[in-house]
């Protein structure tokens, strides 16, 4: 009797272990017939090392990679509650912690290697930080989307921020890695809106082009539009809305993902990303959609990702893949709590990665993105999220779910 119990059970292990495997051949199968591959990517759990000084980070709006893949950070000091700060109070209330400088430098191995930023002589520091960009020539460039002199919480429409009222961080700033002030576009609390070519209102990021040394901002939280200066000089050079349009400061309605697309950008114009191939990628964050464009502001296409995202929307921020050919596009999508990873030519969305939660892999409004030269990646996170994480580029394998949720270490 024990025995035919024993055989039995090792027949229904064994008819279950094979049916396991096959569902996994099929798997398999299914990814190899359809030729789609991707970029597969692991957590590092200990990137970066811990800061020095009892120094905490708040909110982390911008994220950059430079040549010798340090990667810089940007932060929000003023988004710090006042527990995290018990050792800046007089007399201090506790030994830890204080806020770090608001500009972060890491080596490859999470070493913190320098840090600055805050008012200064010369210049107009954001009262809200946004958006950080190393150039090809080393200069670093941070925008703002303050609307007040001093850090303010952000309201919770962030699409109805700064449409008619006069805001203070109207300007980007350029500063050396060792954050010498070099210049300033733009004037606090002087935007006259989307096609004022003097001053910004509330731009988001900022980026290079090596090719030319101009300078596009993605402009942004009070304008509607991708507007581009040369990036010595400060000159003014052209501007754009949606499809390539002149930019119209008319008040949308909320976006509605049944209606027809808006003919004009939403608040904020998020990101723009800019392709080996001269093509202009913007993020058109609460519309949920990518707009790609010539560099001139010819309109060539668009796709919308997550496209029933409400909110604060789906598109945040875009980095390209590190092969000579940039095949594919990463977008970080803050409201799905998800890094989307598309096809370049197609603009198909290939897979995902990522899920909500705080632990490592996961994200808490993901926020900016940015590649190394190695094509790893490493992301942001805003609102209570505040932290940067890196993702290890393995390679590309067969796409066999579209959502891989969080991307821990398979170990050896």
């Amino acid at each position: 009797m024990k025995r035919t119990h024993y055989l039995g059970t090792a027949l229904v292990a064994g008819i279950a272990a094979l049916a396991a495997g096959s569902s996994i051949l099929q798997k398999m199968a299914a990814a190899e017939a359809t030729g789609i591959k991707a970029p597969r990517f692991e957590v590092d759990p200990m990137w970066p090392k811990p800061l020095p000084n009892h120094w905490v980070i708040g909110a982390v709006i911008g994220v950059t990679a430079d040549s010798n893949d340090h990667i810089w950070i940007i932060h929000r000091e003023g988004s710090l509650e006042a527990k995290e700060q018990y050792a800046t109070m007089k007399p201090p209330a506790a030994e830890c912690c204080a806020a770090a400088p608001p500009v972060l430098e890491f080596n490859e191995a999470g070493d913190l290697i320098g840090s600055w930023g805050g008012p200064g002589q010369g210049f107009d520091w954001p009262s809200s930080n946004h958006g950080i960009d190393v150039d090809f020539k080393g200069n670093v460039w941070i925008g703002g989307n303050g609307a007040g002199a001093q850090a303010a919480p952000l309201p919770g429409d962030e699409s109805r921020m700064g449409a008619t009222r006069s805001v203070h961080d109207s300007m980007v700033l350029k500063f050396t890695q060792q954050g010498k002030f070099l210049m300033q576009i733009g004037k606090p609390n002087q935007s006259k809106g989307s096609n004022d070519v003097e001053n910004l209102r509330l731009p988001a990021k900022t980026l290079v082009d090596p090719k030319t040394n101009e300078l596009y901002v993605a402009d942004g939280y009070g304008n509607r539009r991708v507007i581009v200066y040369d990036a010595e000089t400060g000159k003014y050079k052209r501007h754009w809305g949606a499809y390539g349009h002149k930019p119209d400061d008319t008040q949308l309605p909320p976006y509605n993902p049944n209606d027809p697309p808006a003919q004009q950008f939403r608040t904020p114009v998020h990101c723009v990303t800019l392709a080996n191939d001269g093509l202009l990628y913007v993020c058109d964050r609460v519309n949920d959609r990518i707009q790609v464009f010539k560099t001139d502001g010819t309109y060539v296409k668009e796709v919308f990702v997550a496209k029933n995202t409400m909110g604060d929307g789906a598109a945040f921020d875009l980095a390209l893949s590190k092969d000579p050919e940039q095949k594919f596009l990463y977008l970080a999508d803050g409201s799905n709590m998800k890094i989307h990873v598309i096809d370049r030519q197609s603009l198909q969305v290939l897979t995902t990665f990522g899920d909500g939660g705080r632990q490592p892999g996961q994200f808490y409004a993901v926020h900016s993105i940015a590649t190394d030269s190695k094509g790893n990646v490493f992301t942001t996170e805003t609102y209570r999220g505040q932290r940067v994480q890196k993702f290890l580029y393995k390679g590309l394998a067969a796409v066999t779910k579209k959502d891989q949720g969080v991307v821990w270490p398979k170990g050896k």
